[in-house]
């Protein structure tokens, strides 16, 4: 026989699909693994991006791509950006450079970028239901096909899934779940179910004695007969030591595993069983976040999500562009200080988050006051309620959320915060536009909402210091309240204070006589600036400081005095700041031009912030540019 050729250079380059990727022998499967994690960690450390949760499942994805017929075969990945390796794998390995850039790939799964994408996912706890779904339209159309859905970091601590988990058993439709248990979200996983999964995870020795044994019965004459008996009285064994309730088997759930998610033999093999069950069945892999890379290894948290690494920091890797200059502490790191300090003189004052403790900055305060500081997992319904029943009891929590996640507690806001106006105060990181994390994550609808909320005061600091007085005003409120904030560096408070805020009252910045502009939060420095620029027209510019209650006396006297509004905000303008405005007006008759500066209900793609900003006009030229048009349209006549 002619001897076998070499395998090529690299076995990535080969695989414009999946189909490529079965011609890979599997002996050579470990080879791709360490391509794939190496040309994720080049482009990461570049572009930024979630290093550690694509990292850990790089032979999970393999092997599901080696075992299903994908797209026939369908795949959802929650919360999605753990599916690096996925668009590796599935044709888009030549415009992985542009991950997470603008005209880019997206940081997660998006249908309208590939067919492989069954599925937008970018938040967590959603795959199980849509799986579900799936897999309910494909039975009604007389189809066989498989849906599977990878549920990993943390999201089956959230309740959605476990509301789809319940439903699947209930159904008995063909199912494929993946339980990716790395023991992380972004921060670790808390709660029952999380210590449960680490019960079954202390088997894992089990299953590696089990496979030693199955590899050398292997090279025996009789090895696969013992094999097929030994596993016949495994699920015997397992059926009288198991207890009937047992968790997932309880739901109408077939369990397989635990299982080494980094063993691509056990992997393809477990997969190819549960593929051809006709019920649904959870296949419960157990992973290592950061896999293959020591430092995400070592800090899964830290390298969950990361922007652009220095080269000390990834030895081996080509060089990365180099960060962005340090411009100061973030909004977060500056919420999480001044909520430590509050805390320091109040022991009713405590700290919420929904796996978030480091995003939002109360790392700090966990450590300081652990029994004063909740992390509830990924349950944003949860926290509210929670929030709501600690203020009953005469606390004075606060819930430090992001804006788009926070969007899942409404009905909690609504019911449990705002009907019985309890002290609750959020404060809503990630408000306004995120960046590179694209359309799911921006945090542009907060205002709209919030502001709908009975009893709730909504405000936004422009700076540093108007977010430490601003967070002392709402714990000292009688009722709910919020406090919005971006994502990035907080401008610095100017060098003469101004003067701290007041319940429902703006701050007049700038004078000017042909028009005024109404800003909320940092926009205000970037409307400041803008009116320098304005040549023979003059803008005065107001901090607005406050949503709800607007300080409608500062509105009208603008609009008496200028006749001329522009209102700049990071949120939708349908609802936000340009609709309160807008109302104020209409409903006390008051002649005035005004135009709005904000989102509108065409999604943001991914981009750097600065970009995105620039897109929408909300940067300092496109608010010079607004201005400019506004200020050369007649003024209405008084009636």
């Amino acid at each position: 026989m002619p001897p076998s050729e070499p395998p090529p250079a690299s076995l990535l380059e080969t695989i414009a699909g999946p189909h490529d990727l079965k011609k890979i022998p599997r002996r050579d499967l470990s080879r791709l693994a360490e391509e794939l994690r190496r040309e994720i960690i080049r482009v990461v450390t570049r572009n930024g991006g979630h290093l550690a949760s694509s990292l850990g499942a790089v032979e999970l994805i393999i092997a599901l791509h080696y075992v299903l017929k994908a797209p026939e075969d369908q795949i959802i990945f929650d919360v999605g950006h753990q599916a690096y390796a996925h668009k590796l794998l599935t044709g888009r390995r030549d415009r992985f450079d542009s991950l997470r850039l603008k005209g880019g790939l997206s940081g997660f799964p998006n249908r309208l970028e590939s067919p492989y994408d069954c599925f937008d996912t970018g938040h967590s706890s959603t795959s199980i239901s849509a799986a579900l779904g799936l897999a309910a339209a494909r039975d009604l159309a007389g189809r066989n096909h498989v849906v599977a859905a990878v549920v990993g970091d943390g999201a089956l601590t959230g309740g959605q899934a476990l509301e789809a988990l319940n439903h699947a058993g209930a159904l008995k439709k063909k199912l494929l779940i993946i339980l990716n248990d790395n023991n992380m979200s972004i921060s670790p996983n808390v709660g029952g179910l999380s210590e449960y999964l680490s019960l079954l995870v202390t088997r894992a020795g089990y299953v590696r004695l089990r496979q030693k044994i199955k590899g050398g019965l292997t090279q025996s004459r009789y090895g696969r007969r013992l094999i097929d008996f030994l596993r016949r009285l495994e699920e015997m064994l397992k059926g009288f030591m198991t207890p009937p309730s047992s968790f997932f088997e309880s739901l109408g759930l077939r369990y397989l595993g635990p299982f080494d998610g980094h063993d691509l033999g056990t992997l393809i093999e477990a997969l190819s069983r549960a593929a051809n069950l006709d019920r649904p069945v959870l296949v419960h892999v157990v992973t290592t976040k950061g896999k293959g890379y020591a430092p995400a290894e070592a800090d899964p948290c830290g390298y969950h999500g990361v922007g652009c690494l220095r080269p000390e920091e990834t030895p081996d890797i080509i060089e990365p562009n180099p960060p962005s200059p340090d411009e100061g502490q973030n909004f977060s790191e500056l919420m999480g200080a001044a909520l430590l300090a509050e805390a320091e003189g109040d022991a009713r004052i405590l700290a919420i988050t929904a796996a978030m403790s480091e995003g939002t900055g109360l790392a700090p305060f966990f450590e300081k006051f652990p029994d004063r500081a909740f992390d509830v997992g990924i349950a944003e319904q949860h926290a509210i309620t929670l929030a709501a029943g600690l203020a009953a009891g005469g606390c004075r929590p606060v819930a430090a959320i992001y804006s788009s996640f926070l969007q899942r507690g409404f009905d909690q806001l609504f019911h449990d915060v705002a009907l019985p106006n309890l002290p609750v105060a959020l404060a809503v990181d990630r408000a306004g536009l995120v960046g590179e994390d694209g359309p799911t994550h921006h945090g542009g609808l907060d205002l709209s909402y919030l502001r709908l909320l009975p009893n709730f005061t909504v405000m936004a600091p422009a700076d540093a210091g108007e977010l430490a007085a601003m967070l002392k005003l709402a714990l000292s409120l009688g009722g709910p309240s919020a406090l919005r904030y971006p994502r990035g560096p907080a401008p610095p408070s100017p060098a003469t204070a101004s003067p701290p805020p007041r319940l429902g009252r703006g701050l007049a910045l700038r004078e000017g006589g042909d028009l005024t502009i109404l800003a909320l939060g940092p926009a205000v420095y970037e409307a400041l600036a803008a009116a320098e620029t304005l040549g023979n027209f003059s803008a005065a510019v107001a901090n607005l400081r406050f949503l709800k209650p607007l300080d409608e006396e500062l509105v009208l006297s603008a609009a008496e005095k200028t006749g001329r509004l522009l209102t700049v905000e990071d949120n939708a303008l349908a609802g936000g700041l340009f609709g309160a405005v807008a109302e104020t007006l209409a409903r006390t008759g008051t002649p005035a031009l005004i135009e709005g500066l904000g989102l509108s209900d065409k999604p943001v793609p991914q981009a750097a912030q600065k970009a995105q900003r620039a897109g929408c006009g909300l940067d300092a030229e496109g608010i010079r540019r607004a201005a400019l048009a506004l200020a050369r349209r007649p003024k209405p006549k008084k009636s």
